[in-house]
Parts: C-alpha cells; structure tokens; sequence
C-alpha cells in the first residue's frame, strides 16, 4: 500500500541580496507617492525626494548587512565579533564607545553599531533639507545633533556595558554616588564639571599678587606687582569679558598669561567687572565703553603718566575694545592707545556659529523672562555654552559622574568655567539684538556710543588678532573678518585648539601650535595656504611684537609699584568682584 509523505519545508531567511531588492522596491515607491503629493499640492517640497530615497535606502542597507554580520558570526552565542566594513557609518571611530566591553559582548556591540547607523540616517535626513532659511536649517541640525547626543545608548545604565559592570563590581554604590552628585546639581541648578573645593582664589589661582587700586560701581582696576627691576614704558591694560570671571587669565601661576605678562617685564593692569544686579538693570553697551574701558585707560595714563597703553580685549571684550578704539578714532584721540591685542573676538556675526541659533523671537521672550528682575542669572548663559558642546560639557559628565559614581577631578579650568556672572539685561538683549541679529557693528555710523558715531574702519591702531582653529564660540571665519575691518597694521595669528585652550598655552607646557604669516594675506584661505606652523606657545610672539612697537623701559619704582601712585591700594589681588555671587 502506497503512502503519501508530506516532507515540511524548513524556514529560512532572505538571502542579503533579496533584502535589498525589497528594501530598493520600498525606496522608489515612497519617493512616488512624495513626488505624487507634491504635484497635487502644488508646493515643491522642503528636499529632494531623490535623496531622501538615497539616503533612506542606504540606511536600510546598513541596517541589513549589520543584521547579516550578527548571524554570520553566531549571533549572541558568537565567540568573535565580526566588524563592519570600513566606511561604513557603524565603523566611525567614537570615544564613548571606546571601552572594549562595547565590543566584546555582541549585545551592546549591535547596540553600538545601530546607534551610530541611526545617527548617519538622522544627520544626513536633516542635512537634505533644501531652500528656505539657511538659519532655520542650521536649527534643524543642532537639534538633531542635541538629540542624537542625549540618545546616546551611553547614556543609560542598561546599554551601557561599562555602567553595568561597575554595578555588579560595587554592588550598586556607584549609583547611589551617582544619585547624590545628581541631587548636589539640581540643588544649585547648575552641571558641575569638577571639584570645586581644591580652588580658592587669591591661593591657588587668580592668585598673582597685586592690589586693586581703583574700584567702580562696574569694574575694579587691578595693578599687578612687577617681577622684574625694569618694565616696558607702555602699561598693558586687560579687559577680560564680563560674562565670565577675569581668572581664565590668571589661572593656576604655571598657567596664568597674566604672571607670565608680568615676567616678561610688562606693568600689567586689569580690568575685573562686577557680576550684575538689580542695580545694573539699565547699563548698556555705552557704559562698558565709556565707564569702563575708556576709564581703565585714562587711569592708567595718568596713574602712569604715559600717553598711551597697550590694550588686550578678550572675546567680548574684544569686540567692545573695538567699539572703544572706532570711538576714539572718531573723537581724535586714537593716540591713547599704542596697540590693541584681540584674543577670539569677532565684530561681523555673519558667520558667528551655533550661537546665533539662539536669537529668535522665541529666545529672546524667554530672556525676557529670565531677566525679570533685571539681569540675567549666569548659569542660563553656562547652559547655553553646554549645549554647544553637549557630548563632551553635558553627557560625558552624566556618564562618568552619574552613571558611573566617579568624583569630580579637580580642574582650575573647569572650576573657573562653571563660577558664572550675572549679565545686564538691558545690555545683554542690545548686544544680541544689534551684533548677533542686526550686525551693526561693521555698517559704518549704524551705531553710536555717547552720541558719537562709531566706524571700524577709522582704527589705524596696530593690532593683533588671535584666532583658534577649533573655537565653536568664536569660530575662525568669522574672527578673520575683523582684519577686514581695521585700517591700521595687523598681525593674524591662528591658535591650535579652541576659545579657550587656544588662549591659555603658556610656554612651558609645551602643547599645540600656531601659524603665522609674514606678510598680509588677503582672504583667510591664503592665509591658510602660506602660514608657517611653530610648535608650542604663541604667547612669545606676542610678546615680541609688542617689543617691536617700542622697547624702552622704566624703573619699576614709585607708581609701577601697586598703591604708590596717585591710585592707593584698596584690598590685595584679585578682589572682592571676583569674589561677588
């Protein structure tokens, strides 16, 4: 008797060929249906559906060949990973996935791997955005690069293999170490960054002796003590910005520009301003000119009795020290200043990078809001230099001193980064308003200071203008404009690093480099082309182009000496500004 055999088909899987065929096949079908509801509409739309197509299918592809490599070498049960191709998004080279745990399990490894799949697909979907507002497509990106950062699986316990593991290892204390330094930063709302407690200023930073010997309701004047029998003729006068503390010049002493300066024979003087409050809620841009830089120079002349001084102007202060200088050029008496150093300053915001971001109508109600009682509290402005940097300012620490339990190692660079001022609110939305937004600056008579009509382009006086190569608060195209802007002699100098780590590189530490050129260069691309690299420190060759502005020297006696002058001593170095919260 016959019997019939019924033989089951075994399961399997689409090979990786006929995946992408299906995958190609969903591709061109959508890229119809978009093109399809375009033409009904009438409105073209907001990116190429092409691209989109492109990039989607790409992503699915990415997607499937990661899947096959995770079968092809034994899935969860594999003995050795598999790695993606190069130039493959899963391959890109990433620090928070730097541990070895991160690939040797295959779990976090896919997680790994999909997670960085996925933030190639959102970057490049957000970068096909085409037309409209280059503005608003720029918010697009940040967003997407802000979001793509806090979903980082790093950032959570469970996916990240380091995090569990510590876990096991101290039986879950390092979260409740994590718990307690989380509790710490909502109780003062603010992120902390590093050890607060080693620091003490006028001890171990700001702590390079001098006295303060003229204070104002904006600033107080500090005169450091000369190291050195003989000084330059000249006196220098700092003015730091006013929305951080002056210290980022004074640092630890091995660290400090400011010792340094003084070392290198220099009377050295420095303007340290007033963290805001209710009482400075009408200062505006005119009075950081008029009663503070043009003051602290006119106190100096005539503590001194020179007729000049040499003028540095960090960021904020450098765009301000521009606006002092075109004063001075209008009202003839640019003679008061010798040379003008700009340490990242811009004065075109054209292309003034991801803080422009933060201009909008939106933005600038809620400033409103948060200035209500009439400046703006400084940890509103540190989160916002955070967020440019979240992925290293913001998650990094939620994974090491969060997540992981660590303490927060002391770092005077980072301590000096969270101790915030308090800005102006009037003052802050003009600047906003008529720099970042308006770019007013560098249209000729658009502004004026005291009533007096201001022109960079009248400021003949030598300058020095200092770039960093990797600053994203000052980015380099746009620090270049100002060379454009000045009449006078220039020297451009370009940084390794950054807004920060660009400026503070004293000599003996022997870390990044600069580039120079001879002679000017007429676009930032040539200058690019024809500088010279010199390893190190650059604070050298700043003190030799002051030299070569004039060389003569004086005893460092009588008035070169704090409170000998006509200006007493009021309280030693750094002062009680500094000090003000």
């Amino acid at each position: 008797m016959a019997t019939n055999t019924t033989q089951a088909t075994e399961p399997h899987l689409p090979t990786l060929e006929q995946m992408q065929q299906w995958t190609d096949v969903i591709g061109r079908t959508q890229q119809l249906m978009l093109e399809q509801v375009a033409g009904a509409s009438g409105q073209a739309l907001p990116f190429d559906p092409e691209a989109v197509a492109r990039i989607q299918t790409g992503f699915f592809d990415e997607g499937l060949a990661l899947w096959q490599r995770f079968l092809d070498s034994g899935g969860l049960f594999r003995d050795q990973p598999q790695p993606p191709p190069p130039g493959s998004p899963a391959a890109a080279r990433d620090r928070r996935f730097a541990d070895p745990a991160w690939t040797a399990n295959p779990f976090y490894d896919v997680i790994r791997q999909s997670y960085l799949l996925m933030s190639d697909y959102l970057l490049r979907l957000a970068d096909s955005v085409d037309g409209g507002d280059p503005k608003q497509k720029a918010k697009l990106r940040f967003a997407t690069t802000g979001l793509i950062d806090a979903l980082s699986p790093s950032n959570f316990a469970l996916t990240n293999p380091q995090v569990m593991e510590r876990t096991i290892q101290t039986g879950g204390e390092n979260l409740v170490r994590g718990l307690k330094h989380m509790m710490a930063d909502l109780e003062k709302g603010q992120l902390t960054h590093t050890d607060g407690k080693a620091f003490e200023l006028g001890r171990n930073i700001a702590a390079t002796p001098g006295k303060v010997i003229k204070e104002t309701p904006l600033y107080q004047l500090i005169h450091y003590a000369p190291t050195t029998p003989r000084v330059l003729t000249t006196p220098l006068v700092i003015f730091p910005p006013w929305i951080n503390r002056f210290y980022i010049l004074d640092l630890s002493p091995e660290k400090s520009f400011v010792k340094w300066a003084v070392d290198q024979g220099i009377s050295v003087f420095l303007v340290s301003w007033k963290s805001a409050d209710e009482s400075m809620k009408d200062l505006m841009w005119d009075d950081y000119i008029l009663r503070g830089q043009v003051d602290a120079i006119d106190s100096v002349r005539e503590l001194l009795d020179v007729p000049s001084v040499h003028t540095i102007g960090y960021c904020v202060g450098g765009t301000t020290l521009a606006a002092t200088l075109a004063l001075l050029a209008a009202r003839g008496e640019a003679d008061k200043v010798a040379s003008a150093t700009f340490f990242t300053a811009q004065v075109d915001f054209t292309e003034a990078g991801d803080l422009t971001l933060f201009i909008d109508d939106e933005h600038m109600a809620l400033l409103d809001q948060l200035s209500a009682r009439g400046y703006l509290d400084g940890r509103y402005m540190a989160a916002t230099f955070n967020l440019l940097r979240g992925r290293d300012l913001i998650w990094s620490y939620v994974v090491n001193n969060y997540l992981l339990g660590e303490d927060y190692p002391p770092f005077d660079l980072l301590h000096w980064n969270g101790d915030t001022t308090n800005l102006p609110a009037r003052w802050h939305r003009d600047y906003l308003n008529q720099l970042y937004r308006d770019n007013k600056l560098v249209v000729p008579d658009a502004l004026s200071v005291d009533g007096t009509p201001i022109d960079l382009h009248r400021i003949q006086t030598p300058a020095y203008v200092q770039a960093g190569r990797e600053d994203h608060i000052a980015p380099l195209p746009s620090v270049w404009k100002l060379v454009g802007q000045l009449s006078g002699p220039v020297r451009f100098l370009l940084a390794g690093s950054g807004h920060i780590a660009g400026v503070i590189n004293p000599p003996a530490a022997g870390k990044y480099q600069y580039w120079t050129c001879d002679s000017a260069q007429p676009s930032l691309d040539a200058f690019i082309d024809n500088a010279t690299e010199t390893k190190g420190s650059w604070w050298p060759d700043w003190a030799d182009w002051v030299r070569g502005l004039g060389d003569s020297t004086v005893s460092a006696t009588g008035a070169r000496k704090p409170g000998k002058g006509k200006l007493k001593a009021l309280e030693d170095a750094p002062g009680s500004y500094v000090k003000s919260r």
